[in-house]
């Protein structure tokens, strides 16, 4: 890739997914074919079947989830290296995203990534048996609201801040009953809406600890890369170009809150103009609009994304 100017690539997480993802990049560009073969090799796991046609129920569950998720994202960004593009100066990426970033900065190799995903997907879905967690998003109420509520909810059980997207929007999750107690709260005290979400389990908590000490035994034997490209982690909303600290933060990042909010406001004071999105869904993009209307927006997930994109990169 070319010089860096200004131009942060951002990955989603899980909840981008959907059935179809991938295939029109894959039948048109070679290079996308060729991440999910490596992806798939390394897996014994044929996502594309599952990306390009589903079921969606099977895509939708957490272990393949994450590896689908983080492959379509690799080969959109492999189209955009092929295609002469600038490569980023930063990247960052939305919890399961985060993975991706550090692909696409070179600190993780693909096979790697994809195992590694894949574990941790059903590391985070055992954590918590089915039906005992739960999250919600609240919109409309500060984050120090949200914590104060979830304080008050929790009675003796796990509720926290898990996703601080910005935009006014804050993700809960924990324990079932505690979620609802906080979402009664949040109600009752000047949320604009509150909407229960369709998870399998409650993400970035504490009850997720099972989760992150399976994950920590997963990346001992994962090669961490020198990089020259900064991620922006969610564990901490900062700059880190240290391989030395990408497994510790990727453990972490299980139990605590995805400071997206953050993030992005540091791409912001660190001077970046452009931030494109590479994956499915034009999640991310939605929310830095409502952070930062300062920064341009681009998304490539399909064919079409590519040749509006191009252009606007002066490639």
């Amino acid at each position: 890739m070319t010089d860096r100017n200004g131009i942060a690539f951002v990955f989603p997480g899980q909840g981008s997914q959907y059935v179809g993802m991938g295939r029109a990049l894959c039948e048109r560009f070679p290079e996308a074919g060729a991440v999910f073969e490596e992806a798939e090799d390394a897996l014994g796991l044929n996502l594309r079947e599952l990306c390009f046609g589903g079921p969606e129920a099977g895509l939708n569950r957490t272990e393949n989830t994450q590896p689908a998720i983080l492959a379509v994202s690799v080969a959109a960004l492999r189209v955009l290296q092929a295609h002469g593009a600038p490569g980023p100066a930063w990247v960052a990426g939305h919890s399961l995203g985060e993975y991706s970033a550090l692909v696409a900065a070179g600190a993780l190799g693909l096979a790697d990534a994809v195992r590694v995903v894949r574990e941790r997907g059903r590391l985070m879905q055992q954590a918590v048996p089915e039906g005992e967690g739960s999250m919600a998003a609240i919109l409309g109420l500060e984050v120090a609201a949200v914590r104060e509520l979830c304080e008050v909810a929790g009675q003796g059980e796990v509720v926290a801040p898990a996703n601080l997207n910005g935009g006014g929007q804050v993700v809960i999750s924990g324990a079932r009953e505690a979620v609802r107690r906080a979402v009664q709260l949040a109600r009752g005290g000047g949320a604009r809406k509150v909407v229960e979400l369709a998870v399998s389990a409650p993400f970035h908590c504490a009850l997720m600890k099972p989760a992150a000490e399976g994950l920590r035994e997963a990346l001992e034997n994962v090669e961490v890369t020198p990089f020259g490209v900064g991620v922006i982690t969610n564990v901490e909303a900062s700059l880190n170009a240290d391989p030395a600290r990408v497994k510790p933060l990727l453990v972490e990042q299980v139990v605590a809150a995805v400071r997206w909010e953050e993030s992005m406001k540091v791409l912001a004071g660190l001077g970046c103009e452009r931030v494109i999105e590479l994956g499915p869904g034009r999640v991310l993009a939605g929310l830095l609009r409502r952070i930062d209307r300062g920064m341009g927006t681009s998304n490539l997930e399909k064919p079409e994304d590519l040749d509006k994109l191009l252009p606007e990169l002066g490639v």
